[in-house]
C-alpha cells in the first residue's frame, strides 16, 4: 500500500526538480530598511542625473548642426546606450529597496541579464570604435570626412550592437540551461552572470571557461584597438608645433582614455578572474559601479570638457531663455 507524500517529500521533489525554481530573490546590499531608504534616494538621484545628462546630450547633438559629425554621432549613441543600460537595471533595484517582496521571475531575470550584457558588451565595442574615430580625426583631419563617412560609422555602430546581442545571447542561453536547486537567494541587486553561476547546482566549469574566454577575448580586442589608436594619437600630438593644439587634444583624449580605463578595469575585475577569487559582496559593488554609476559620469567625461558641446549648450540655453522671455511678455 503506497503512502501519501509528506511535506518533506514534497520539498525534496521541489528541490530536485529544477522546473519548480521559478523565482529568484534579489537580496541587495542590506536588510536594514533605513539604509535601504537612503540607498533608494541615492540611486534615484543617480538615475535621474544619468537620464538627464545622457538624453540631454542626445537632444543637443540632434538640435545643433555644429555637432553633426561622426564624433558626436558616436557620443550620442553612447549616451543613448548608457541611458538604456541604467534603465534596464535601476528601476527594478529602486523598487526592491523599499519592497518586502524582492522576488524576480526566471523569465524577468533572463531578460535583465540579456539586456544588461548586451548594453555592456556593445559599449565595449563602441568605445573601441570611438577611439578609432578619434585617431582618424587627429592623424589625418583633412581626410576625416571621407575616412569616417556614413558608410563607415553606421556599420561600426551596427556591428557594435550585433556583437553585444550575440555575446549576451550566448551567456543567457548557457546560464539558464543550468539547473538551479536549493537556495534561490541572489546576493546582488540585479541578475548578473557570476552570482547566478555561484547559485547553480550544476557543473559550471564550461560556463566559467566560456565567460573567461569570451569576455577576455572581447576585452583584449577592444583594449588593443583603444591603445593602438591612442598610441598613434600620442605620436601625432608630439609632432604638432602648436602648444595650444596639443593641450586641447591632450585634454579631450585624456578624458576619453580615463573613461575607457575605468569601464574596462571594472569589467576585467568582475569577469576575467578564477572562480575561487569571487567575493559576491565585493563584486556586487563593482558591478553596480560600472552598470549604474559610470553611465552617470560618461556625459561629463566625454562631452562637457568639449568646447563645441559647451557652446551648443549655451546656445540652446540662451534660445530657451529668449523664447521664455518672449512668452512672458506676450
Amino acid at each position: 500500500m503506497s503512502r501519501a507524500p509528506s511535506d518533506t517529500d514534497a520539498h525534496r521533489m521541489q528541490v530536485n526538480n529544477v522546473t519548480e525554481v521559478t523565482v529568484f530573490i534579489l537580496l541587495g546590499f542590506t536588510d536594514d530598511f533605513n539604509m535601504n531608504v537612503i540607498l533608494f534616494f541615492l540611486f534615484l538621484a543617480i538615475y535621474l542625473f544619468t537620464l538627464i545628462g545622457n538624453l540631454g546630450l542626445v537632444v543637443l547633438v540632434i538640435s545643433d548642426s555644429r555637432l553633426h559629425n561622426p564624433m558626436y554621432y558616436f557620443l550620442s549613441v553612447l549616451s543613448l546606450l548608457d541611458a538604456c543600460f541604467s534603465t534596464v537595471l535601476t528601476p527594478r533595484m529602486l523598487v526592491n529597496f523599499l519592497a518586502m517582496n524582492k522576488s524576480i521571475s526566471l523569465a524577468e531575470c533572463a531578460a535583465q541579464m540579456f539586456l544588461s550584457t548586451t548594453c555592456g558588451t556593445t559599449e565595449c565595442f563602441l568605445l573601441a570604435a570611438m577611439a578609432y574615430d578619434r585617431y582618424l580625426a587627429i592623424y589625418n583631419p583633412l581626410l576625416y570626412t571621407v575616412s569616417m563617412s556614413p558608410r563607415v560609422y553606421v556599420p561600426l555602430i551596427m556591428a557594435s550592437y550585433a556583437g553585444g546581442i550575440l555575446h549576451a545571447t550566448i551567456h543567457t542561453v548557457a546560464t539558464f540551461s543550468l539547473s538551479f536547486c536549493g537556495s534561490n537567494e541572489i546576493r546582488h541587486v540585479f541578475c548578473d552572470i557570476p552570482p547566478l553561476l555561484a547559485l547553480s547546482c550544476s557543473d559550471t566549469h564550461i560556463n566559467q571557461l566560456l565567460l573567461f574566454y569570451c569576455v577576455g577575448s572581447i576585452e583584449i580586442a577592444t583594449v588593443v584597438i583603444v591603445l593602438v589608436s591612442y598610441g598613434f594619437i600620442l605620436v601625432t600630438i608630439l609632432k604638432m608645433n602648436s602648444a595650444e593644439g596639443r593641450r586641447k587634444i591632450f585634454s579631450t583624449c585624456g578624458a576619453h582614455l580615463t573613461g575607457v580605463s575605468i569601464f574596462h578595469g571594472t569589467i576585467l575585475f568582475m569577469y576575467v578572474r578564477p572562480r575561487s577569487n569571487y567575493t559576491l559582496e565585493h563584486d556586487m559593488v563593482v558591478s553596480t559601479f560600472y552598470t549604474i554609476v559610470i553611465p552617470m559620469f560618461n556625459p561629463i567625461i566625454y562631452s562637457l570638457r568639449n568646447k563645441d558641446v559647451k557652446d551648443a549648450m549655451r546656445k540652446l540655453f540662451e534660445r530657451n531663455c529668449f523664447i521664455n522671455k518672449m512668452h512672458f511678455k506676450n
